[in-house]
């Protein structure tokens, strides 16, 4: 058509068709409406001197010992394990649960590889499980202390309540959510969604398996201090291994 001006009409300047967003790239990211939830140094440095001055409190038979065995009668005397109640406050100690958080950072991970292209989230996730299933089990088959149900001995080579893990495990992994949803821009409200897990997670965990009757309270204080340490680990490790060990692998790929 006489007049038209193309691409092909004028030498040296095409540069060839114009590109249109393809279905295969990844989606664009949002912006961070909350932090990503790492432990400031002197959070991580409390949760090891708490952990490591109740242990040795604990071991002494000192007087979070006795706290504990008071607390432990008061919530006997509720009876909520052999109530109406039971089941409802039981359901909120699966915000700590391990099966519960893992299903939702599986379609966390999954969808972050689905549309940010990246197995970072995957890394960090497994790195986050291995550190919490060593330490945690470390502690309890270590020190052996038995559950408030357990006649007898608080010490005992059966026991396996001290720290609580499903305190540890909702510090931990709902951090590492939470993270995750920060740093790949989730939209705002997965974001504020994760945060909230992140803080009321481990609360209402600690508070339902003490009112419960399947942990003491050091068990549950001690359970958010090495969640707190390990969520800390986890993010200093990132930082200084697991990222650049992730985007040069992406990069030896794409290559």
């Amino acid at each position: 058509m006489a007049g038209e001006v193309t691409g092909r009409s004028r030498p040296g300047r095409y540069r060839g068709p114009v590109s249109t967003p393809s279905a295969a790239a990844p989606a664009r990211r949002g912006a961070a409406v909350i932090g990503p939830g790492r432990p400031p140094w002197w959070s991580v440095a409390l949760g090891v001197l708490v952990t490591v001055l109740v242990t040795v409190d604990l071991l002494e038979r000192g007087a979070l010992e006795r706290m504990d065995l008071r607390v432990s009668e008061v919530v006997s005397d509720w009876g909520l394990r052999d109530s109406a109640a039971y089941w409802p406050v039981w359901a909120f100690t699966q915000a700590g649960g391990r099966v519960t958080i893992l299903v939702v950072l599986a379609g966390l991970v999954g969808w972050i590889a689905w549309q940010r292209r990246s197995l970072a989230p995957l890394v960090r996730v497994l790195v986050a499980l291995a550190l919490l299933t060593g330490v945690v089990y470390a502690f309890k088959y270590g020190t052996g202390r038995t559950a408030p149900a357990y006649p007898g001995s608080f010490f005992h080579r059966d026991g396996a309540s001290y720290p609580s893990g499903h305190v540890a495990n909702a510090v931990l992994m709902w951090g590492v959510a939470r993270w995750q949803a920060v740093e790949f821009g989730l939209p705002a409200r997965a974001q504020r969604a994760f945060w909230v897990l992140s803080v009321a997670g481990p609360a209402v965990t600690g508070v339902a398996m003490v009112a419960l009757n399947f942990h003491w309270v050091t068990d549950a204080l001690v359970g958010a201090a090495v969640g707190v340490v390990l969520l800390g680990v986890v993010h200093a490790l990132d930082a200084v291994v697991l990222s650049r060990f992730v985007h040069d692998r992406g990069r030896r790929t794409a290559a």
